[in-house]
């Protein structure tokens, strides 16, 4: 049996950091991912989706300022488009392995189940260590109706070697939002269904409904309040059935992709033969990223049942705390900044800090500055239809409690809003500002 001081399960953005740091501070450290080594952000979602929304943002641009110096609008090469991206995701998995091995962190390439409080079976061997973290992220949702065998996940998207002349996605949530918009912007008929009455319902629905119009303008089927009861393959394809409104309706599609959310990757790990307590959220843990239940575990990431959004910046964060803790013991507790997150779709849509929902139900006296900015130089400029804001300000201490954004470079100019709530900036301090102009960012006082 080998023994390990600290013994990691996941090799994503937060098992990484966890491994690295403990390592560079002379614990004996293994690891372990049953898939190839980088996790979901490098290899399976941030990094190769957003090296595809490339090749669609230049189409985007150039369909936009067709008659205003652009004459022709270029083709998205979907097989060149997967060789680039493929060029990254390829690199990634011996260059992080070859970094665990200079820090003489063990590498495991199986699954993790646990046997006792400090024991894993892994692979062929158990072994055992003093502390044990769990940072398996987090997988596509088990859809439960016939014929769900049938839908594809996300990192099948991710590596269509060709692209289906149509797509349906089941579920309305960011990851539904950003593929259809690659997926139409190439080429396809392409159809979101959601069993909500909204999709996007974690975004401030003010803005959200600003990129359902972008959505439906670029041809693509939004389908709302619709439950998904059954896929059945044909010759030709797929035929999908859901109830809406009690009746039943019929879609019909090459290809049927399963975006119904990412729930935790722990229900396979036999957490109870640990005593290790959790819910459908994660590994329930305290303000250390301990479990609640067995001292000897933490967890961090997707996997973990924390305040932090399921982002890769916080599964960063939430290792350097794991980590710090495991090697100076308790002593640093986890604390969020405002966590800015963004739908990858175009138009851009981005958002930090409070909804108005939220605000009201912490019953802040606020105000709200909610306008579509379309009449905007930069929007005349860019020739861009769908640019609006919401920001939402407290009216006592005069500080931003939320940003909501959508349009060009919306990714950006979220940041600036994030740091002004840090740092709890006073509005009069950021109209002060001399912004560089004209740019996103130089509208910002004017969204005060």
């Amino acid at each position: 049996m080998k023994k390990y001081d600290v013994f990691v399960i996941g090799s994503g953005m937060s098992g990484m950091t966890v491994a690295n740091k403990c390592a560079s501070k002379g614990l004996k450290v293994g690891i372990t991912d049953e898939l190839p080594y980088g996790g979901t952000c490098a290899l399976r979602g941030c990094d190769p989706k957003k090296i595809i929304i490339g090749a669609t943002e230049v189409r985007d641009f150039a369909q936009r300022l067709k008659g205003n110096g652009i004459d022709t609008i270029p083709k998205v090469n979907w097989e060149d488009i997967m060789a680039f991206k493929q060029s990254f995701v390829d690199a990634m998995p011996p260059k992080i392995e070859k970094g665990y091995k200079n820090k003489d962190i063990d590498t495991y390439h199986t699954s993790a189940q646990f046997l006792s409080d400090n024991t894993l079976q892994i692979g062929d061997e158990v072994i055992e260590a003093d502390k044990i973290v769990i940072a398996s992220g987090a997988k596509p949702r088990i859809l439960d109706f016939e014929g769900s065998e049938h839908a594809l996940s996300s990192t099948d998207f991710l590596n269509l070697k060709e692209l289906p002349q149509s797509l349906l996605f089941i579920g309305g949530g960011y990851i539904a939002f950003e593929f259809a918009h690659i997926a139409a912007r190439a080429g396809a008929e392409v159809t979101i269904v959601h069993r909500g009455e909204n999709p996007l319902e974690n975004f401030e629905q003010d803005i959200v409904k600003h990129l359902v119009e972008a959505t439906k303008d670029l041809g693509i089927h939004l389908i709302l309040e619709t439950e998904v009861t059954s896929i059945e393959k044909t010759e030709k394809g797929y035929n999908v059935k859901g109830i809406k409104n009690g009746k039943e309706i019929t879609f019909t599609t090459k290809t049927v992709f399963n975006s119904a959310g990412r729930p935790p990757a722990i229900f396979d790990l036999d957490l109870e033969k640990a005593n290790i307590s959790y819910s459908k959220k994660g590994i329930e843990v305290n303000m250390y990223l301990q479990s609640t239940s067995n001292s000897s575990v933490y967890a961090a990431g997707d996997a973990a049942d924390t305040h932090g959004l399921p982002l890769t910046p916080v599964a960063v964060l939430e290792g350097h705390v794991l980590a710090s803790n495991i090697i100076k013991g308790n002593k640093k507790e986890v604390s969020y900044p405002p966590m800015p997150t963004v739908v990858f779709a175009l138009p851009t849509m981005a958002s930090v800090g409070l909804t108005e929902k939220q605000v009201k139900e912490e019953g802040i006296k606020y105000k709200v500055n909610y306008k579509s900015a379309e009449d905007w130089f930069n929007a005349k400029r860019l020739n861009v239809p769908e640019y609006a804001f919401k920001t939402i300000i407290d009216e006592e201490t005069q500080t931003i409690l939320g940003a909501h954004l959508i349009g060009p470079n919306a990714e950006e100019v979220i940041n600036i809003f994030a740091m002004a709530i840090k740092t709890k900036m006073k509005l009069n301090e950021i109209r002060a500002m001399i912004f560089t102009y004209p740019t996103m960012a130089s509208d910002i006082p004017h969204m005060l």
